[in-house]
Order: C-alpha cells, then structure tokens, then sequence
C-alpha cells in the first residue's frame, strides 16, 4: 500500500501535451499537459468570452434596474402618503400637543420660515450668479458692481452674515462638538470595560451549588422567605402570561407569596385579574390580589401601598416583575444565593429578553439600544462601581434596603431610579446578572415608544433636582458623587439629548445658510458610524441596520430634548404616566413551556384557601362572554406628529441649499436624516395601523 501511495504521489507527467479544439465557439481552448491540471488554480478571467461578458453586463444592468426601480416605488408611496394624509386628511389624528410642547414646536417653524427664505433668496443669487465664496472666504463687490437694489440687499446680508451671524453659530457649534467627544470617549470607555469583562470572564459567582443536596456545602440551605409583586394597570393583553409563569416559579410554596397589584380602573379588566388569581389560587399557589381604591402616585404608589402590608414583614426579599414579563422558572434559584453571606447588597438586576425584537423595524431598533444598555452600561456599571439605575422589574430587592432608604416614593416618574440613588447613597451594593434573563416586550408603535421615550427622560431630571442636595451633603466617597452627578445625571441625561438635538437638527442646518460657520465632516458623519457601530455591536445580527439606527436615534432627539426641559425645569408633562401599550405576544417555545408546565399542574390541583367554586366559574363565564362575545371593531388612526414633520421640512430645506454648495456628506446626511423624520412624522415607522 506504501508503495502504491509513493507510485500515485510521484510526477508522472509525459509525453508530449493533447490539444483539444472544439468547432462550437461557445467553447473555449483548453490545453492539458498532465492528469492534474484540472485541479490547479485557473485564472478567473480565462475562458471566457464575449457572450459570457454580454450576460454579465446584463445581470448587472438588471440589478441596478430593480434598485432604481425600488427607489421609485419608495418615493412614489411616500408620496402618496403625504397626499393622503397631509393634504387629505384621511385616518389620521394630530398629536396633541402640551403649550410647553407648542412653543418648541412655534421655534422648529420660526427655523423652517427662516430657512425657506433665506433658499429662496440663495435660488436667485445662484440664477444671478452673485457669487463671492471661494472656500468660505468673503469677497464683496466694488461699490461699480453693484447691480440693483436686490443685488445690493444681497451684498448687505453677505457682511451682515459674516460680522453678526457666523460667529454665534459658530461658537455654539463648537459647545456642541465638545460635548459630543465626551459622550463619545464615556461610550468608548464602557464599550472597552465591557470588552475587558468579557475577555477575564468577570461575572457574579455563586460558590457551589446550594441546591444540589449532594453537596455537602449545599444540602442544607434554608430557602428564605420570598415575596413576589406584580403591578399593573388594565394590563388586559398581558396578564395571563405573567401570572401564569410568576405562579410556576421553582421556589417552596410556603417561602413565597404573590402580589397581583391591580390599578386597573376599567372594572371588566379587575374581573378577568382577580379571576385568574382566583383560578391560580385552587391550584394551591400562595397568591393574593390587591386593587387600590385611591390610585395616587402611578407605580410608586401601587407599591408603596403593597408593602404597608403587614404580612410583609415576615419576608427577606421581594422580586418585581411588570405585567408582561414572563420569568423563567429558575428565576428565584439564580438570583437569591447572590444575597448569601452579602449583607450590604441590596439589589440584584437581571437583564430583559424581547419576545418581540423582530416584529418591524422599530421594535429592532430598540432591541439594539436596550442591549447596549444592558450588556455594557449595566454590566460595566455593575461590575466596576456596584451601582446602576434598577431597570424597575425583573429584580430582587432586600426589604431592609428598601426600608433603609426611605422606600418607594411617589416624587416623580422614575421611582425606580429614585429608589436606587437612595440605596447608593445608604451603601447599599448592587450586582447586574447579564446571563439571567426575563422575557418582555418593546413597544410596537411609534405613539407607544414616544410616550415612553418622554417618560424615561424627563423623570431623571426631575430627580436630579430632587437629589443634588443629599448627594452633596452624602457619607460616599468624592468620586462616587462624581459619577452620579458628572456622569449618571449630566453627561448621560441631561447633554446627550441636548447635543444631540442642538447640533444635529438645528446647527447643522444652519450652517447651510450660513457657510461661514460649518461642521466637519468628521462630526457629521465618520465619528456618529463609528459610535453606532459600537452600539450594535452587543446585539451582532443588528449590523445590517447601523444607517436606519444611526437616523432614527437623531430623530429621537426632539422626544428626548422636549422631555429633558420638561423635567429640568418642571414643566407640567414631565408628571404625566401613560402605561405602555402591550401586544400580549409570546414566543412559540415558551407558549408550548408554560403549557407543559400547566398540564402537570392540573394533575393534582387541591383547592387552597377555601375558594368557593361558584365564584371562580362565575367570574370565569363572564371571561367566557368578554372574549367571545361580540366585539365592536377598533378603529385605530395613524398619528401625525407635527415637531417631526416640521424638522423633516427644515433638514430638507438644508439639503436643497447644500446642492447648491456641492457639499456632499452634508447633503447626503441632511436627505436621509429629512426623510427619516418624514416617516416618523407620517407616523410610518412601528406598527402599521390601517
């Protein structure tokens, strides 16, 4: 066999080489001078000819077809919407807009006023040829070329513009990019302590497994008592799937009780709560339903009132999950240990998992600032200070911590950012668990996610002003109140939304009309991709939709700004709550878990508590009747938001003024941030609502 292998491996090319011509042209010469040559690489240009070229050619020109093809279909629709609902008027409702909200929006039309003249007068000076920029430098005509009064204003503005104009703009502009390069560096440095974490494996442990009996450390852990809560607020579409699987936790029965905490002030959604409590509560599941009848203070109240209770006090930790999340079983058994032979943490954080992030582009686009904020903010945070903003559900608190800073209080929006500062300033220690996970859901509409968006960032402002002094006036170490005032207020609620909104919806615009003040195209366009690619980069298969996040997170910008000034200076939205419009969905795997889970519940389902079986089969045909009665159909309507659609007009104002500067980055950037903010004013983005 050896010597066969040496035979076959040796050269045995010999011989003279064949030739081998075919009569059809199609074919082309091919010369073979050994047995292997038609394993050697070939040139890829070789052996083709003409027609082969001709197709290629044909293919390519078919390709580019079909995207301009594309192209004209895009804008066409577009246009038709504009028609449709701009002009006609037809299925949409305006935004409602607070007086505050007014303002900003009478100062984006003052702009949008302002830029359509100020084209206007640059058309007829491009038409005239009254140019005297050469790389921005004013040149002004001799008084002899003066040519009109027209020609004269014009002239008059050039100075004008030059003197008054430019250097303000330009002055801000540079405030802004300043702020811009810090936010980017702070970015920068989480994204490299998330790479450093990943690349040590740094993470919480639990020494052991406490729950293996054949682990002689273990087998005798005492499970300590477990209280679970559960606010919601006419959660109609959501609250089977939570209850149902906070009822499956894998916890004694007896060290756990379940708070339904029900705010719904529609009584036919209490009915349907109360009765799935009720049918949970047969099966031997230690659950109660609360519902207040004085319903102040939003969520804070909710569950300041749950845990005035006196039963509380008989339990260690208490795990809050929204109406629509659905913890796994293991929930419990992977967070609790973490408090063992820990007795200054205080809270214990696990990270959200969207059962719906592909359902539109919207919903993509927040799973990829939600993973960022998860895998690098909270994990970073976590690891290097002990200190995060609690994400306010799918997380354990100590009720001594809870206790020791006050409690929950109702002051503002954000309670559970309210209650985390007061633990940190109390020393209480806080770990994020990036592998531990609790399935949710984002918002599928724009009117949804913008009303959270305002939330989310008007309520840190209002606690900043609430808790300056007592971070002043606090027992932690000087660089922990530098965080939290520098980096956790300032820098990531407070100038993120201003420079953002400032330099790339207001200055850059400007500096179309007026060129003398411009912005580098590193800060237009190089440094934000590079920034977003950084951003993506925790949720990977993203990648393909860094352009649409990069604008879409600019034309958040108006929400964001908007509801910072709301919160800063205490403008009357910044107390509004609007409960977060759900869908209900559920991913296929964990409908066929939990339905597994609750077959072999039903086996054995003892009745708990003395329920009487004529109330429970009351209230459930009365679910029987809501679900299958006969339902008026729901007419929805698009929304048209009137400060997105203003913007849109303004950076496409700036863009046309651009092609007469043959700016390309600029006009490119202004076409694509305009056309973005078209949609979202169109209310296009999200959940097609017909």
């Amino acid at each position: 066999m050896a010597k066969f292998s040496r035979w076959w491996g040796k050269d045995t090319r010999k011989g003279t080489p064949v030739v081998v011509t075919m009569e059809n042209p199609n074919f082309s010469v091919v010369e073979i001078d050994g047995p292997d040559a038609a394993f050697r690489p070939v040139d890829k240009d070789r052996g083709k000819n003409a027609k082969q070229f001709t197709w290629v050619l044909l293919l390519k020109a078919h390709q580019a077809v079909g995207c301009l093809s594309w192209i004209g279909n895009f804008l066409w629709a577009l246009l038709g919407t504009i028609k449709k609902r701009l002009i006609l008027g037809q299925g949409v409702g305006m935004e409602s807009e607070k007086s505050k909200g007014k303002l900003l929006l009478r100062i984006i039309l003052g702009f949008l006023v302002t830029a359509l003249a100020f084209l206007g007068f640059e058309v007829v000076a491009h038409f005239n040829d009254w140019h005297y920029f050469q790389n921005h430098n004013l040149h002004i005509p001799q008084t002899w070329e003066i040519q009109g009064w027209m020609h004269k204003l014009y002239v008059g503005w050039l100075g004008f513009r030059a003197d008054y104009v430019a250097p303000p703009i330009q002055s801000v502009s540079n405030f802004c990019v300043v702020l811009f390069l810090i936010q980017s560096a702070d970015r920068l440095i989480l994204c490299l302590g998330c790479f450093w974490i990943k690349f040590k494996k740094i993470k919480p442990r639990i020494q052991g497994d406490p729950f293996n009996s054949e682990d002689l450390e273990g087998s005798g852990y005492e499970y300590p008592m477990v209280l679970i809560q559960i606010p919601m607020c006419n959660e109609k579409e959501v609250y089977e799937q939570s209850i149902s699987a906070v009822c499956q936790m894998d916890w004694p029965k007896d060290h756990l009780l379940i708070q339904v905490l029900d705010d719904s002030d529609d009584q036919s959604i209490q009915l349907l709560i109360e009765g799935e409590v009720l049918r949970w509560s047969q099966k031997g599941v230690n659950i109660i339903y609360r519902h207040r009848l004085v319903r102040t203070g939003y969520k804070a109240g909710n569950l300041k009132s749950a845990m005035n209770c006196d039963y509380v006090k008989q339990y260690e930790f208490v795990a809050i999950f929204d109406a629509d999340f659905q913890p796994n079983p293991d929930f419990l058994k992977l967070t609790i240990p973490h408090f063992k032979d820990n007795p200054e943490l205080g809270l214990v954080q696990a990270r959200w998992s969207f059962v719906n992030k592909d359902e539109n582009l919207l919903t993509r686009l927040q799973n990829i600032n939600l993973c960022f904020h998860f895998e690098v903010e909270q994990q970073v945070n976590g690891v290097y200070l002990n200190f995060f903003g609690f994400n306010g559900t799918a997380g354990v608190w100590r009720i001594k911590a809870l206790e020791d800073s006050g409690g929950w209080l109702e002051r503002t929006t954000v309670e559970d950012m309210d209650i985390a500062v007061r633990a940190h300033l109390n020393g209480w220690k806080f770990i994020f668990l990036n592998d531990v996970r609790a399935l949710c859901e984002v918002p599928e509409s724009y009117e949804a996610y913008k009303k959270q968006q305002h939330r989310w960032h008007s309520g840190p402002m209002q606690l900043f002003r609430f808790c300056l002094p007592a971070i002043i006036t606090s027992k932690i170490s000087f660089w922990k109140k530098s965080n939290l005032i520098l980096l956790f207020f300032l820098l990531r609620k407070l100038i993120l939304p201003f420079y953002s909104f400032t330099l790339f919806c207001i200055i850059l615009p400007l500096t179309m009309f007026v060129p003398e003040a411009e912005l580098p195209s590193w800060v237009i366009c190089y440094v934000p991709v590079f920034m977003s690619f950084l951003s993506i980069l925790p949720a990977p298969r993203s990648i393909p939709f860094i352009a649409p996040y990069l604008l879409f997170e600019n034309t958040m910008s108006v929400t964001k700004f908007h509801a910072m000034v709301s919160g800063l200076f205490q403008l009357g939205s910044s107390y509004e709550w609007v409960v977060t419009k759900k869908a209900g969905r559920a991913s296929e795997p964990d409908l066929l878990a939990a339905e597994e889970r609750e077959s072999k519940a039903m086996n054995h389902p003892p009745l708990h508590r003395g329920v009487s079986e004529s109330g429970l089969s009351e209230l459930n045909r009365f679910k029987e009747h809501q679900e299958s009665g006969p339902k008026p159909p729901a007419k929805k309507m698009n929304k048209i938001y009137k400060k997105e659609l203003a913007l849109a007009f303004l950076l496409l104002t700036a863009a046309l003024r651009s092609l007469l500067s043959a700016q390309g980055v600029h006009f490119y950037f202004l076409l694509f941030q305009g056309v973005s903010f078209l949609l979202v004013g169109l209310d296009l983005i999200g959940e097609q609502v017909s």
